[in-house]
């Protein structure tokens, strides 16, 4: 059998569903690359390289970026969005009690599956 014909098993973190007490389900990568952590760390620390840049701008830019790493699939009153950029727009519209659950299961998923991550 060529290489080109044989199929190698590509190995996946397991990714773990959140879901609030209206029933809306989302769900989170089991991975998150060591780049993608030194950004994050960056971006928390207020490094974004934008001086008028304060404090909170730098943690909100943080959580969207970490949501936006993270985030596979969030299914909202029954309507599932799976694509990237749909994601973190619904994220960026969502109301203050959605974020805030988002960020709660941000804090649970990193503490359990990075606790070398600050969570938001």
């Amino acid at each position: 059998m060529g290489r080109r014909a044989r199929r190698r098993d590509k190995l996946t973190a397991p990714s773990s569903d959140y879901t609030d007490a209206a029933g809306n389900t989302l769900r989170l990568r089991g991975s998150l690359t060591p780049g993608s952590r030194r950004e994050y760390a960056r971006v928390l620390a207020g490094g974004a390289g934008r001086a008028a840049a304060t404090r909170e701008d730098a943690w909100q830019r943080a959580v969207e970026l970490l949501f936006e790493q993270l985030a596979e699939r969030w299914i909202i009153a029954g309507a599932p969005i799976e694509r990237p950029r749909e994601l973190l727009a619904r994220f960026r519209v969502a109301s203050p009690d959605e974020r805030a659950w988002v960020r709660g299961a941000l804090r649970e998923h990193c503490a359990e599956h990075f606790p070398d991550v600050e969570a938001p």
